[in-house]
C-alpha cells in the first residue's frame, strides 16, 4: 500500500509521536507513585535511560510500545511501504533494547519491561516485584513473619504479556523470562 500523505504531511505526523510522557508511561508512573515508590525519570546516568529508575532497589522499568519495540503481539506489524527503512529502524530498536538490558544487568540492575498491550498486567507485575523488594529490605529475613525468606532469585528480564514462562521465585509473578541470584 502506498503512502497517502506527501512528505511534509508525513513528517508533521511523525513529529507528533512522543517518546516520553506517553499514556502507557504515565499509567505506570502514577501506579508506582501511588504505591509509595519514588523514582527517577529517564536517568541519563543509566544505559538506555529507563523510563523509571528506582535507585533504592536497583530496578529499571521500561514502558515499551509494541510497534516501536516489536513485541510480537497483534499490535506488532511492519509498514509495507519504505520497507528497507522500517526494517532497519525497528530491528535497530530491538537490538538497542537488548544491549541496554544487558548493560543494566551487568551493573546489577533488575530490568523490567511493561508492554503496551499488557499494560495492566505488566504494571501489576512491576508493583509485585517492588513490594517484594520493599518487604525484603524491611526485614533482614526477607519475610514479615520472621521466618527465613524462600525467595532465592529475582527477575532479570522483561515480563511477557503471556501467562506462561519460567518462575523467578515462589512468591513472584510467573511471567518473567529469567532470573538472577539475589544479592
Amino acid at each position: 500500500m502506498a503512502d497517502t500523505l506527501n512528505p511534509k504531511e508525513r513528517s508533521r505526523l511523525m513529529a507528533r509521536i512522543r517518546s516520553r510522557d506517553t499514556k502507557p508511561e504515565m499509567y505506570v508512573r502514577k501506579a508506582v507513585w501511588r504505591a509509595g515508590f519514588r523514582y527517577r525519570l529517564h536517568s541519563r546516568t543509566l544505559p538506555g535511560k529507563p523510563d523509571l529508575a528506582l535507585t533504592q532497589y536497583k530496578v529499571a522499568v521500561f514502558v515499551h510500545g509494541c510497534f516501536w519495540h516489536q513485541h510480537g503481539c497483534a499490535k506488532t506489524s511492519r509498514p509495507s511501504s519504505n520497507r528497507e527503512f522500517w526494517d532497519r529502524k525497528l530491528d535497530g530498536n530491538v537490538a538497542r533494547d537488548a544491549r541496554n538490558r544487558a548493560a543494566l544487568q551487568a551493573l546489577g540492575w533488575t530490568v523490567l519491561t511493561v508492554w503496551e498491550c499488557g499494560l495492566e498486567e505488566g504494571t501489576a507485575d512491576v508493583l509485585g516485584v517492588l513490594k517484594q523488594l520493599r518487604a525484603i529490605r524491611a526485614n533482614p529475613n526477607g519475610r514479615f513473619d520472621g521466618r527465613q525468606s524462600t525467595i532465592t532469585t529475582m527477575p532479570c528480564a522483561t515480563p511477557t504479556h503471556a501467562h506462561s514462562g519460567s518462575v523467578a521465585g515462589p512468591d513472584l509473578p510467573a511471567r518473567f523470562d529469567c532470573a538472577k541470584p539475589m544479592p
